[in-house]
């Protein structure tokens, strides 16, 4: 499990987002987002950087990261 600390993200729009382009980067990914605590948790084959690139290019900014 990855978690990102993830700026930006105010709605369910912004969840829906960032969900998507991580699904687009991979279909398989669970995806849970903590709206209030503005954290990302990912469970992905993918790398960090991977899905970092992803919630970057929704235009939300990631200003930390944990997990493996």
């Amino acid at each position: 499990m990855i978690q990102f600390n993830v700026e930006g993200m105010s709605c369910q729009h912004c969840v829906a987002a960032v969900t998507r382009a991580i699904h687009e980067r991979d279909a398989a990914a669970q995806v849970q987002v903590d709206l209030p605590a503005g954290r990302v948790s990912v469970e992905s084959s993918q790398s960090a950087d991977v899905l970092k690139a992803a919630i970057d290019d929704a235009g939300y900014t990631v200003v930390g990261t944990a997990g493996a």
